[in-house]
Parts: C-alpha cells; structure tokens; sequence
C-alpha cells in the first residue's frame, strides 16, 4: 500500500488534481488530500490544481485555494493524480509533466496504474475510499483525521457510489462511512445540498434531456443528447448537466443509459450508466475512455448518430456475450 508520508518524503511543494469535468468524488478526494497534507506536512507547499468545481461544494475548507489554470510556470516536487489518468487532468497536465515525481491514487478498474509509485483498487466505491484506506494504514495519519477531512471525505465517497445505492458499495463502505459520521458533521444535510438538490437551470435542462432521450435495443437502452444551441437556450453550463444520465438509467426496463453532450465542432462527451450486466468500462475503453463497471465515459468524435451506432455495436456485443440479446 502506498505510504504517502514516505513518497513525500523531503519534498517542499506537492500539487494534487484530478480528471477535467470534477465529480464530486474527484473533488472530495482532492481536497481531502490536501487538507491531509496540510497537517501531515506543514512545511510544504501543497496545492490543488483543477477545473473549478460546481458552486454547491463551495462549503468544503480549501475549495477557495484551488488553482484553476496553468498559467504559473511551477514545478512540483510531487504531484498526486488522483481519480484518473495524467492524460485526463485537462490544464494540469501542464504541472503533471514537470513534477519531479508522480503518484497515481484511483479506484477505475481501466486504470492499471501509472507514475513513480501508485495504489489503484478497483474494488473501491470511489477514489475517497482509497484515500481513506492510505491514511487509516497508519495510526499517526488516523489521528490527523478531524470533522472537515472526514466530512470531505464523506462527500467524495457518497458521490460515486450514489449515497451507498450503487453496487460499487461494500460492507466495508458502510464500515468507513459509519467511522466518517461519528465525527460529528450534518450528513444528512450535505447529501442533500451536494447530491439532490438541483438549480432551476439545472431542471430544466434535465427535463428537456429526458423529454427528447429515445429508447434503443427494445427498450433496454435509452439516449439521449444536448447540443451546444440547448445549452445556451437554457444558459447552462457542462456542470449543470450532472446526474442527467441516472435520471436516464432510472426509466423502468432500460439497462444502459446514455447522455451525449456537445462539447465542440463534431466532438462529445459521452456519460454511460448500466444497471446489471453491461460493463460499460468496457464501451469506455474501447473508444479511449475509462470508468467503473456501471458508470463510465469517453469523448468521441464525428456525426452523432454515426457515435450512437458505434456505441450500439458495442452495447450488442455484451449482451450477446451474456445472454441478453433476445
């Protein structure tokens, strides 16, 4: 297991990021890194290097500290990915290039792990969990755990394994949340405002999502896609399109859902979800993304429909291989 003391050891400036477009895992884990080594190292420089996350985590201690460009030519004596790849950190790929020594922190089952030293487990509900894991190996960093690293920490774990209903959820999720509450934060609270509640942008552009999505393969896969034109109908933004593909997934019959939206001339961003038997890491992969079992994405280019139909080949070719092509 990966010693983060140890693999910081004697450096004086260390950067964490994650992959473009945060989830709330991604910004859990980052921010609860660094809050970790702000007391693990006083004496360090450590940053967070990442998109600007969406306005409901403004509440969680150091989003305000976040470095949301790289346009400060800084070179890191280490640098941290975590939820991703280094090629998926977007600008902060700029920093991951020059640090002096990379580690690599995920839990993606397409991530075989990269940089000078990693810890990836895919069996994991979310990048939090693993981070959760490195610090709970060692007493000393336990006792560094107070009620805003375990609250930050909470809101990355609850993100990705949707508030413990996913089946990315072990008893051993349970366990580490049950420890996370006993800190004394308001959970119920914090799943609402981060996880359900949504800005009137934000349902609008939702329901116009659900009311064009159309159903494939009999039912069993539902799609739907936001042009740019939409977006800007509605004045929304790629943050408020978060948590469209489970509204998708949850349409009774439907085992993969599907949300593409334009991000660029011919260019998507495709979000998959699977309820049992399709492994969606899979579709991801293949066309040169990554992801978990049940969520997972990628970006694609060329004609929409052309996209859809490549995606279908390989929707079909799973349930053939399982049985469910009928």
């Amino acid at each position: 297991m990966l010693d983060l003391g140890k693999e910081c050891q004697g450096a004086l400036s260390i950067g964490i990021t994650g992959h473009t477009n945060p989830d709330g895992d991604c910004i859990g884990t980052t921010l609860a890194l660094w809050q970790f080594l702000k007391k693990l190292k006083p004496e360090c420089r450590v940053d967070v290097i990442l998109e600007k996350p969406a306005p409901e985590f403004d509440f969680i201690q150091g989003i305000d500290q976040i470095i949301t460009d790289d346009q400060v030519p800084f070179v890191y004596d280490v640098m941290i990915v975590v939820d991703s790849v280094p090629e998926r950190c977007g600008h902060a790929n700029t920093y991951v290039m020059r640090a002096k020594k990379l580690l690599n922190i995920d839990h993606h089952i397409s991530n075989p792990g990269c940089g000078d030293a990693y810890y990836v487990d895919p069996k994991a509900s979310s990048a939090a969990e693993v981070l959760y894991d490195l610090i709970a190996s060692r007493q000393e960093y336990l006792d560094l755990i107070d009620k805003e690293l375990a609250q930050t920490i909470y809101v990355g774990i609850i993100h990705d394994s949707g508030v413990m209903q996913y089946s990315n959820t072990s008893p051993k999720t349970l366990r580490i949340v049950a420890d996370l509450i006993s800190y004394g934060f308001d959970f119920p609270k914090l799943i609402e405002e981060t996880f359900y509640e949504r800005t009137y942008i934000q349902s609008q552009i939702t329901g116009r999502a659900v009311l064009e999505a159309f159903p494939m393969l009999g039912g069993k896969c539902m799609v739907s896609m936001v042009d740019r034109k939409t977006m800007d109908f509605y004045g929304a933004e790629k943050k408020d399109l978060s948590g469209i593909v489970n509204e998708l997934r949850n349409i009774k019959g439907v085992e993969v859902a599907i949300f593409i939206y334009e991000v660029g001339t011919q260019e998507y961003k495709i979000s998959m979800r699977s309820r049992s038997y399709i492994d969606v890491a899979k579709v991801a992969v293949f066309f040169g993304g990554g992801g978990h079992v049940r969520a997972a994405g990628c970006n694609m280019n060329g004609n929409f429909y052309d996209i859809v139909n490549n995606l279908m080949e390989q929707i079909v070719l799973q349930m053939e291989q399982n049985g469910q092509d009928e």
